[in-house]
């Protein structure tokens, strides 16, 4: 793996501040690690990261401040063992090597709040410009890898990512910010937060993007006088707006989130006609959800909530219908409808001193799942309901002072295909005090999307299959968590994981159409090791290297979209009294394969922000320069495109201000 001089330089940074010398740079108060985080998501109540039953990552809101994050794609692509690709359409995420092109995200779990906003149509976990709540609203990320189906059911595969949002005594006011940046890109929020009296606090947020884009994007593919020389003019803009409302009395929570974006493709996919500016499509999403949580006496803590979701989107591609030399131009239009309502209980209770039991049902209710597909004619007008119950039962066992077993499992019920179990066990020990080594077996599944169960488009070229199987997989962890002194940490992580019925879109012999069907099957290997500093003063600082391999247990071949190495540096220097840092990234990607068998060449990628506060009251800026070297490089795209990989952005930059008052 070739590193390029800027990561070698942070390396150096990043380890100088905590070696030698840490009693000049901040007393015992100032110390961060004398005690270490706390996460709810890996087991669904508050407990200490050494003591959660997986390996877990939690990014700031400090952190996102400081970095220059624009989405929640910049948030988890500096996270060890992910990153993601762009198709200039959607952004991915790859977790622990799996990351098929256009696969929507699938494979994670995406919640806000503790509430599911994976929709009930595509399962699609939206991490671009399309994330619902605004960036700037984030309290913090819990990141809990390995398979969490024994918890959370279905897509809960690889990961479960919480954005778990600020509250209104965070504000205490109004707040106001606006950015700017390259290709026409602006953003804008106004937000308001109060703690009121008798304990309520209200925060409301609303947050307006608009991207022009670049004015041409060139793709050889489409290099003929018939195709505009393979130029897309004007076609790569995007505009979104977030609404979101937060409100807090005592034991219950009120909360409703809506999004909503549009954009252009200029990429030809779908094989549509290429640079025709009717080519796009548009989605918004939102919920409301009621929730409450009471500690009654003898340490019984009750968890439930009530949530309604509702997501629609439609498509509209350009087709050619004519014959050679007599174009005859058709708009295909895709409309897609969901809305659900569902409800959880949860009850947790420490019993005989030593086991932590939490228990715990959930409802889903799909009563509307709405596809259609038209354009001279209505091909798909397909309408079809389901629901999900499940029910799910961990008890956290501390053995000894210094050994605890965590044991859990999961019944799922889907009116679609029937009945699946998922257990997790745990085995973590702790040799010290800021020690741990986990011993970590899980399995969980993804259940088949309402689009794989029932899409086509008048089978034309493709035809629904409702008799799909959840895709299903085993994990097996072991990792070793380790503080070491009072400024760093360290963690490794081994892993082995299987899949089986993996869903695949096919092309079926028999009649020469494409349907999803359960075919293939993967294994994968890989080590990941991190090593983070943190200051009160201000240095903080995280190193990590990840390497997998992930391949097709039928033929040996490494999958598409998969990097052996990554690697990556996050860096923040204080340069001047608390006011003034300077914050760094590298991130290395190593060679990936595409669906042609070709590869994209490994890349370095470095981007810096300047971020200042307290130099006039209530005052906030930054200014950030991203792909540094103006690095070209390309990501591998899905089969619904022509290219096979599609080149990303070089140097581009954002300026940012916020006001409070």
């Amino acid at each position: 793996m070739k590193i390029s001089p800027p990561l070698l330089l942070c390396l150096w940074l990043v380890l100088a501040p905590v070696s030698g010398h840490g009693s000049e740079l901040g007393t015992a108060e100032e110390i961060l690690f004398l005690d270490i985080p706390s996460v709810f998501t890996a087991s669904k109540y508050e407990q200490k990261v050494t003591a959660a039953p997986s390996a877990v990552s939690i990014v700031t809101a400090d952190e996102i401040r400081k970095y220059g994050y624009r989405t929640l794609a910049d948030i988890l692509r500096s996270v060890r063992g992910f990153h993601t690709s762009y198709d200039r359409q959607s952004e991915y995420l790859e977790v622990r090597g799996f990351g098929r092109p256009g696969d929507f995200n699938t494979r994670i779990l995406l919640l806000i709040n503790g509430v599911r906003t994976n929709n009930n149509l595509f399962d699609v976990a939206t991490i671009g410009n399309d994330f619902p709540l605004d960036i700037d609203l984030i309290d913090r990320v819990e990141i809990v890898r390995g398979p969490g189906s024994s918890l959370y059911g279905s897509n809960a595969f690889f990961a479960v990512i919480n954005v778990i949002t600020r509250r209104g005594r965070d504000l205490q006011g109004l707040e106001l910010s606006g950015s700017a940046g390259s290709q026409d890109s602006y953003r804008g929020r106004i937000s308001y937060g109060k703690r009121l009296q008798g304990g309520a606090e209200l925060l409301l947020s609303g947050s307006r993007y608009d991207y022009e884009g670049h004015d041409s994007l060139y793709f050889p593919e489409y290099d003929t006088p018939a195709t505009n020389n393979g130029i897309a003019e004007n076609l790569n803009r995007e505009e979104s707006y977030q609404l979101f409302g937060h409100l807090t009395l005592q034991d219950f929570t009120l909360e409703a989130l809506f999004g909503d974006l549009e954009r252009k493709i200029p990429t030809g996919a779908f094989f549509t006609v290429f640079n025709d500016p009717r080519n796009g499509n548009s989605g918004h999403q939102g919920h409301v959800n009621l929730s409450y949580q009471h500690l009654y006496p003898g340490q019984l803590e009750v968890q439930g909530r009530v949530v309604y979701s509702s997501f629609q989107g439609e498509g509209e591609y350009v087709y050619d219908y004519g014959a050679p030399g007599s174009p005859f131009l058709v708009v295909n239009k895709d409309e897609f409808h969901g809305d659900w309502w569902g409800g959880e209980l949860q009850v947790g209770k420490q019993l005989f001193g030593n086991h932590h039991l939490v228990l715990g049902g959930e409802y889903r209710d799909n009563f509307r799942q709405d596809l259609k597909n038209s354009d001279l004619a209505i091909y798909l007008d397909s309408r079809q309901d389901s629901s999900t119950q499940g029910l799910f039962i961990q008890d956290d066992v501390q053995v000894r002072d210094n050994l605890a077993l965590s044991l859990g499992v999961r019944y799922d019920h889907f009116s679609t295909f029937g009945v699946t179990v998922n257990p997790r066990l745990a085995l973590i020990y702790n040799p010290w005090e800021k020690s741990a080594c986990k011993l970590l077996y899980g399995e969980a599944f993804r259940a088949p999307s309402a689009f794989e169960n029932y899409y086509h488009d008048g089978l034309a070229t493709q035809k629904p299959n409702p008799d799909l199987d959840p895709e299903q997989i085993k994990t097996y962890e072991l990792v070793w968590e380790q503080y070491l002194g009072e400024y760093l940490r360290g963690v490794a992580t081994g892993y082995y994981y299987e899949i089986e019925e993996l869903i695949n879109l096919n092309l079926d012999p028999a009649d020469g159409l494409l349907f999803f069907d359960n075919l293939d099957s993967v294994k994968a290997q890989g080590l990941e090791l991190e090593l983070e500093g943190r200051l009160g003063a201000g240095w903080e600082g995280r190193v990590s290297y990840s390497n997998q391999r992930v391949q097709d247990q039928q033929t040996g071949e490494l999958l598409t979209n998969s990097p052996r190495h990554l690697a990556k540096l996050n860096l923040i220097v204080p340069l001047w009294r608390e006011r003034l840092f300077l914050a760094m990234e590298e991130q290395y990607t190593s060679a990936r394969k595409t669906l042609s068998g070709t590869t994209t060449g490994g890349y370095a990628l470095t981007n810096l922000t300047i971020f200042g506060r307290k130099f006039l009251p209530g005052f906030k800026f930054s200014a950030s320069i991203y792909n540094l070297f103006d690095k070209n490089y390309a990501d591998p795209v899905s089969a619904a495109h022509l290219q096979t990989a599609i080149a990303q952005d070089g140097r581009t930059y954002r300026c940012k201000l916020s006001y409070s008052f």
